[in-house]
C-alpha cells in the first residue's frame, strides 16, 4: 500500500472514479473541542479535579483517547499509567458516546463531501476517535451514509500515525489512488509514513505553523477542496 499515491490519476481528467479521498474526522470534518472539554471536565470533576479551560483540553486532541486521558490525568499531576487511569477512560468512553450537542460541521464540508462523490470519488474516514462515538456524531451530523468506509481509534491494534489505520481505509475502499485530508502533526505524520499525498485543513487543531507540517496543499476554506483533489489527481 505504500505506494498508492506514487501515480495519482494522471489520466483521469475530470473523473475521480479511481480516487479514494480519506478523511481525519475532528478538527477536519467537525469541531468536537467543545464536546470533549464538556467531557472532560465532568469526568475530571468528579475524580475532584479542577475545570480546564477549552484551549488546554484541546492540546490533548489527536492521538486518540488513551492518550488524551493519559495527558488529563498528567496535567492534574497524577500519574497517566496510574490506578485512577482505568476508572477515568471509562467514564469519558461512557459519557463522550453521548456528547454530541456542541458539536459542530465546519461550514461547506458536507458539501464538499457531495461533490467529490459526484465526481466518482470513494469517501472514507480514518480517525483516532473510538469507533462507537465517533459513528454517534456522524449520525447525528448526516455525515455517515456518505462514507464507504470508517474506521475508528479501536478498529484495529494501532492507530495514526501508525499507516497501517491509514492502508488499511484505502484498503476497504479497493481504489487504485489514495489522498489523505486531516489537520493535524499527527495526521501529516500519517500521510508521510503512508506515502501517501495530505491536504492539510489549516482551521483545525494543529499546533504548529503551516509551513512546519509537511503537506502536498493546504486550505482553509471547504469550497476549495474539490479543485484541490483535481490537481493531485
Amino acid at each position: 500500500m505504500g505506494n498508492l499515491g506514487g501515480n495519482l490519476g494522471a489520466d483521469l481528467g475530470a473523473d475521480l472514479a479511481h480516487v479514494a479521498v480519506i478523511f481525519d474526522l475532528d478538527g477536519t470534518l467537525i469541531d468536537s473541542v467543545p464536546d470533549i472539554h464538556a467531557t472532560a471536565n465532568r469526568v475530571m470533576g468528579t475524580m475532584g479535579f479542577a475545570p480546564l479551560a477549552l484551549n488546554q483540553v484541546q492540546r490533548f486532541v489527536g492521538k486518540g483517547l488513551p492518550n488524551l486521558v493519559a495527558r488529563l490525568l498528567e496535567h492534574h499531576g497524577q500519574a497517566p499509567d496510574g490506578p485512577l487511569y482505568a476508572p477515568a477512560y471509562a467514564a469519558f468512553e461512557a459519557d463522550y458516546l453521548h456528547a454530541h450537542d456542541l458539536t459542530t460541521l465546519y461550514p461547506g464540508a458536507v458539501a464538499a463531501l457531495d461533490a467529490l462523490r459526484a465526481m466518482g470519488a470513494a469517501l472514507g474516514l480514518c480517525t483516532n476517535k473510538p469507533l462507537a462515538p465517533a459513528r454517534a456524531v456522524m449520525d447525528r451530523l448526516g455525515l455517515t451514509p456518505r462514507f464507504g468506509v470508517i474506521l475508528g481509534g479501536d478498529s484495529l491494534p494501532v492507530r495514526k500515525p501508525d499507516p497501517e489505520h491509514l492502508w488499511a481505509t484505502a484498503r476497504a475502499l479497493n481504489r487504485p489512488h489514495v489522498i489523505f485530508v486531516g489537520d493535524s502533526e499527527v495526521d501529516a505524520d500519517t500521510a508521510a509514513a503512508a506515502n501517501l499525498p495530505f491536504l492539510l485543513f489549516t482551521k483545525g487543531y494543529r499546533k504548529s505553523p503551516v509551513n512546519q507540517i509537511p503537506h502536498s496543499l493546504a486550505f482553509d476554506d471547504w469550497a476549495a477542496l474539490a479543485a484541490l483533489v483535481r490537481r493531485l489527481a
